[in-house]
């Protein structure tokens, strides 16, 4: 069974890697004009929900912030595929 510096050894670098790319996208945002969208606030809430997940582990609360917990079927798709965040405007 690892312990934490085995982890630390085996993951530290991709996941300071990651996490140099999320901060760049972000400033990539920042440095550009126009409006965002619900993305963008669902990209938000999954990184406050990674700063504190409550009783939840981090990945399920992040997962849980970007996942669309809406019952009703919309009528059709709009794409083929998925946004990756929840369209709460287009669910009401």
């Amino acid at each position: 069974m690892p312990n934490k510096k085995d982890i630390l050894d085996l993951y530290f670098m991709p996941a300071r890697r990651d996490l140099i790319e999320i901060a760049a996208y972000l400033d990539r945002l920042d440095r550009h004009d126009g409006e965002g969208d619900f993305r963008v606030e669902g990209f938000q809430k999954a990184i406050q929900a990674l700063l504190e997940p409550g009783d939840k582990s981090r990945a399920e609360a992040v997962l849980l912030a970007l996942s669309d917990d809406s019952e009703t079927p919309i009528p059709a798709a709009i794409i083929q595929g998925a946004f990756g965040a929840p369209n709460n405007a287009a669910n009401k």
